[in-house]
């Protein structure tokens, strides 16, 4: 299954777990990794010397590439970007910023950069700041979210007929089918985030995967886009953001009821009431927690027989 990706990353298969907040620690990353996958940590919900911890960990749990994720509006984002370097984290994913800000940087490091945009607008601008590849990710995504609303399905061919760098689809998919559908359309590998919260290595508290895995069609929604739009199960804090919306409220009211560490509470500690609980829409065909390797395993089957049957989905 070698491509433009594979090559790129050094990885098996063009399977990349997706670098979530609460969900993505060395466990999951190495998991993927040793699976033929590429893992991510995800450094977003981590302090720097957290994040320090976790690529130590991973490096010893595996001989495998994998990939530490930042979101660019981070507080601490210069020594996060310094720990990357001296731990020499082989690929970086950037999300939430400008891509020309630490692309240049990482890259003199010999780091792979890839970033996350949501447009086609956006995926040009990763191009020419220099980036190694893009991850398109569309509106049926879980967590932090783009403006437009445009699903990946639409988002993918676009951007495809845009850049000349490989492409990752990202949001909603979850097994071999939706990765054929994505392949078809022209990307060059698929991100995965909902599906491997539901992982036994996942850092997720168990309450919460759980309430993935008893997630149905139409129980999650994008909201809160005056802030940063986040995709979330509705639970008793989004009852409250939809009732809040009725008064036609101001950002600050917003980000009052917001609070702090609302997904942490609700994600990493199991509060399914109060915290914030970030899941793609793809979550209502998740019904099982797994390890990660059986789910990487099950996606690379289920596309392998389709692919062999020259199936069009």
């Amino acid at each position: 299954m070698e491509n433009r990706i594979t090559k790129l990353f050094k990885i098996q298969f063009p399977l990349i777990q997706a670098g979530m907040i609460w969900n993505s620690g060395w466990k999951l990353a190495s998991a993927v990794s040793n699976a033929g996958g590429l893992g991510i940590i995800g450094a977003g919900s981590m302090y720097p010397e957290v994040l320090k911890e976790h690529i130590a960990k991973c490096k010893a749990a595996t001989t495998m590439p994998f990939a530490v994720n930042v979101p660019m509006l981070y507080p601490n984002i210069e020594e996060i970007i310094e720990i990357i370097i001296k731990e020499k984290v082989p690929i970086v994913f950037t999300s939430a910023g400008n891509p020309k800000t630490h692309t240049a940087h990482l890259k003199q490091q010999g780091i792979i950069v890839v970033h996350v945009v949501s447009s086609v607008k956006f995926a040009l601008k990763a191009q020419d700041a220099g980036v190694d590849a893009v991850v398109a990710e569309g509106f049926e995504a879980g967590g932090h979210n783009g403006r437009d609303e445009t699903t990946t399905f639409t988002l993918l061919p676009m951007v495809k007929e845009h850049i000349s760098i490989p492409l990752i689809a990202a949001g909603g998919i979850a097994n071999g089918r939706g990765m054929m559908a994505a392949m078809i359309l022209g990307a060059d590998a698929v991100q995965i985030g909902s599906r491997f919260v539901a992982s036994q290595e996942s850092s997720a508290h168990q309450a919460f995967k759980q309430e993935v895995i008893k997630t149905k069609e139409g129980d999650t929604q994008l909201t809160l886009k005056e802030l940063a739009p986040v995709r979330l199960l509705k639970n008793k804090f989004f009852n409250e953001i939809v009732e809040l919306y009725k008064t036609n409220p101001s950002k600050e009211q917003l980000i009052k009821l917001l609070g702090r560490a609302r997904a942490k509470r609700g994600m990493f500690e199991g509060d399914l009431e109060d915290g914030e609980l970030e899941i793609g829409q793809v979550a209502g065909l998740i019904h099982e927690i797994k390890p990660a390797a059986d789910i990487v395993s099950e996606i690379i089957e289920e596309f392998n027989i389709l692919n062999n049957k020259k199936v069009i989905i």
